[in-house]
């Protein structure tokens, strides 16, 4: 697909496919994908929606998922992710980048760039991993007030609200939480960071919506497949981090060769050959779009040494 002219290019709003998607059954698979490559790659294997992590994005910008980015920068992350694949997209929120007011802005902002749906948390600024130790969460009814600025604001997204309490307040405090917000508006809950089967169960056991499981390596959940966790009761599942963890480890790998080897001669076959990358960024689509380009020959292969 091309995002400038293609026969396919979705023609509803980004949150009513969203929806869609969920209302056909099942559970919703739905990969990290840091950057538009990732977001070609994702489409290509044949997923129907993506997620953009703020992990993701914060790490690919070179710094910590503290609360730190704004939601212009976010923006530019949806726009080419929404655009490379125009499958939709959902988006980590973070905290909504400050109050009732901020929470509004970001969803028409994220409307505006492409978005299916959001999540936001109940987490103080700064923000942590869900993942991590000490968290401090908001007051229940000042994220309720986030997500009814959010669902007063929304045309179509999405809105799903995701609580840290599990860790501090226990499963008690995480189901008042979720269903305060489903009050509130939400139309999905996210509980982060559960760590047996049996939380997450005893969670959709007790809360009547839609619900998003986070399968993040490195983190205090197990590894479940998605089946495991449509059997558990999740509607929807996110990898949020791995295409980058994935690319991360490759470049290091290719930057200790170049030291090493005084090049990258060692590495041409971890590498996806110049085809490859044609063939995924539709180079001679867009080649086809303006006839004053001279179609590319893709050299056959590396050069040898004479």
């Amino acid at each position: 697909m091309t995002y400038l002219v293609a026969d396919d290019l979705p023609t509803g709003p980004a949150g009513e496919r969203f929806s869609a998607l969920l209302a056909r059954g099942g559970i919703v698979q739905i990969p990290g994908t840091h950057n538009g490559m990732a977001a070609l790659q994702a489409a290509r294997a044949g997923f129907g929606a993506l997620y953009l992590s703020g992990a993701a994005m914060t790490a690919s910008m070179g710094v910590p998922d503290l609360g730190m980015i704004t939601v212009d920068e976010v923006c530019f992350f949806i726009r080419q992710v929404a655009r490379a694949s125009g499958l939709p997209v959902l988006v980590d929120g973070d905290t909504g980048y400050g109050e009732a007011l901020n929470v509004m802005h970001m969803v028409r902002s994220f409307e505006d760039a492409g978005a299916a749906a959001v999540h936001i948390e109940d987490q103080l600024l700064p923000k942590k991993c869900g993942h991590l130790n000490d968290k401090k969460l908001a007051d229940p009814h000042d994220m309720a007030a986030k997500v009814a600025a959010a669902r007063k604001a929304r045309r179509h997204l999405y809105i799903i609200a995701r609580t840290d309490a599990a860790a501090s307040e226990g499963m008690d405090g995480a189901v008042a939480r979720a269903k305060l917000y489903l009050e509130a508006g939400a139309d999905a809950i996210f509980p982060e960071a559960l760590n047996t089967a049996e939380m997450f169960r005893e969670f959709a056991r007790r809360v009547d919506a839609p619900l998003l499981a986070n399968m993040t390596e490195f983190g205090r959940t197990p590894f479940f497949t998605a089946a495991e966790f449509q059997e558990m009761g999740y509607r929807m599942v996110i990898w949020p981090v791995s295409s980058l963890r994935v690319a991360a480890k490759a470049q290091e790998e290719l930057y200790a060769a170049i030291a090493r080897d005084g090049g990258t001669h060692r590495m041409v076959d971890r590498m996806q050959t110049r085809k490859e990358l044609y063939e995924t960024i539709g180079y001679h689509d867009y080649e086809a779009l303006d006839a004053s380009i001279v179609t590319t020959v893709v050299p056959p292969a590396m050069p040898q040494q004479g």
